[in-house]
């Protein structure tokens, strides 16, 4: 498989499952959130699986693109892969809120929904 091709396999999973994050915290209010353990799971694996696709993605491709904030999802995924106490919640909070919306943008820039 072409670098490229590669590339864009990966921004696919990527956008699948930012697009799951938003879908899944549309309308969900931080208390809501905080109360809801099944929805704090799969936001805690859509978030996984998002830092470690974006981990398989070449430096170079990173490097071109830097509208991504790849370091980000990256060290997130290390944190609740590898972080076996008590997730700090308002970091998951934040990331599914607000930083996973403005990755699907980026995403979307990269990999529009036709292609």
């Amino acid at each position: 498989m072409s670098h490229n091709k590669q590339a864009e396999s990966y921004l696919w999973d990527m956008r699948q499952a930012a697009r799951d994050v938003v879908e899944l915290m549309r309308g969900i209010k931080f208390h809501e959130f905080e109360k809801n353990k099944t929805l704090r799971l799969a936001v805690e694996r859509l978030l996984t699986i998002i830092g470690e696709v974006a981990s398989h993605i070449s430096p170079q491709y990173r490097t071109q693109h830097p509208e991504v904030e790849w370091k980000i999802f990256i060290g997130f995924r290390n944190v609740l892969a590898h972080e076996y106490g008590e997730t700090l919640l308002n970091r998951v909070w934040l990331a599914a809120a607000e930083a996973v919306p403005e990755l699907l943008a980026a995403l979307l820039k990269l990999l529009p929904d036709d292609e």
